[in-house]
């Protein structure tokens, strides 16, 4: 008997303590009502409650979430019905209107992300569509945040996971896709044609460039030579004729300085035409102003041989 009240009054002080404290693990809030009406919250760490008046309402994750939005099917402004995946990051920031602003505020973070979803996509075209996905997810994060930020959640980021066209549409993409890619690659050929002519005469023209001033140069340094060539045969026939004059002028002043003067002269010249034509087939002819010198040889003649003898 003393057993079993002493089990009951440990199962009494066991849940009486079970009531009593509350331990919360981090980045976790527990909302506390008193008599049904909200007390205060429950913050990380060790909490004593008041047994059958306090009462923990619910817990809240303070970590980012993520809440998967069901596959939609939304039609684009030029009717063409597209499948749209999308997901939702969002944090709770105020427990307390997270829990008494709304019943459920997944579900309702999902239904506003549809119906802000079905606007965006009715106002775009299909290839709006397709290449504006960082357009859309801004446009529900803004909706978003508008709708929720009484209900204590912030929208963190909306990321458009992917989005289908119809089968068909699909395959005229495809069918464009290839065409585009053919035109590219047969202009990418002509391209690379082209540039490969423009190479090759932009080669040819340096080559002609290039051989038209080597010719260039090649007569350049010909004249040149020639030039060169010339001024030294000039200054050498230059220097020859100086060569002769030097002699001439030095037998000049011998002949002076041996003191013969022109009637000296002028007997040897007689003397050696005298001497040609003593030749048979020789015939000498003097002009008229020669003989008027021939009166004065013999004296000439006496003076040459006085001065032979004298020496």
């Amino acid at each position: 008997m003393e057993w079993a009240i002493i089990s009951i009054i440990l199962v009494v002080v066991v849940v009486f303590v079970a009531l009593t404290i509350k331990i919360v693990p981090q980045q976790r809030v527990g909302v506390v009502e008193r008599l049904g009406k909200f007390n205060r919250l429950l913050t990380p760490g060790l909490n004593i409650l008041i047994p059958v008046i306090d009462q923990v309402r619910t817990y809240h994750d303070l970590r980012i979430q993520q809440a998967n939005v069901p596959p939609q099917t939304v039609i684009t402004k030029d009717n063409v019905q597209v499948q749209i995946d999308t997901i939702i990051f969002y944090q709770v920031v105020g427990p307390e209107e997270a829990t008494y602003g709304i019943s459920d505020y997944v579900y309702g973070v999902r239904n506003i992300s549809t119906a802000t979803m079905r606007q965006i996509i009715g106002k775009l075209e299909l290839d709006e569509t397709l290449s504006g996905r960082e357009k859309i997810s801004t446009d529900i994060r803004l909706a978003l945040d508008e709708a929720t930020e009484k209900w204590g959640v912030r929208i963190e980021r909306v990321e458009v996971i992917d989005i289908k066209p119809p089968l068909d549409i699909q395959e005229a993409m495809d069918k464009q896709m290839k065409a585009e890619r053919s035109k590219r690659a047969i202009v990418l050929e002509a391209e690379a044609a082209k540039q490969d002519m423009i190479l090759r005469a932009e080669g040819d023209k340096q080559s002609k460039i290039l051989k038209a001033e080597g010719d260039k140069e090649a007569r350049i340094r010909q004249a040149e030579g020639s030039r060169q060539a010339q001024e030294l045969e000039a200054h050498g026939e230059a220097k020859a004729i100086q060569a002769v004059a030097e002699a001439e002028k030095s037998r000049i002043e011998l002949i002076r300085s041996a003191g013969l003067d022109e009637h000296v002269l002028a007997y040897r010249s007689f003397e050696a035409l005298a001497e040609i034509a003593k030749g048979p087939a020789n015939k000498v002819f003097l002009p008229t102003s020669a003989v008027e010198t021939l009166g004065s040889l013999g004296a000439i003649a006496e003076v040459f041989k006085a001065s032979k003898d004298s020496k």
